[in-house]
């Protein structure tokens, strides 16, 4: 099975883990530290995790796209 995300879907995910989710993790990061929460570092590091999870679907769908784009090209260059 290859994975190919819609374009409104891939848009979301990629603003997700390149802005969202390390804007996030730093935030809590920070106030966690001055407010003395509980288990911040761990809760920093999951959301720091699931950023780095989304990058890697998104890359593996825009890999697999392009991939499918170049072998479409191709074909039209053979034809």
């Amino acid at each position: 099975m290859k994975l190919k995300l819609p374009d409104g879907v891939y848009t979301f995910l990629k603003w997700l883990a390149l802005i969202a989710l390390p804007a996030l993790a730093t935030f809590y990061g920070i106030c966690g530290q001055a407010w003395d929460l509980p288990h911040t570092a761990e809760i920093v590091t999951t959301i720091t995790a699931i950023g780095g999870l989304i990058g890697t679907l998104i890359g593996v769908s825009q890999y697999n796209i392009n991939k499918e784009k170049e072998q479409k090209k191709e074909d039209e260059q053979n034809m």
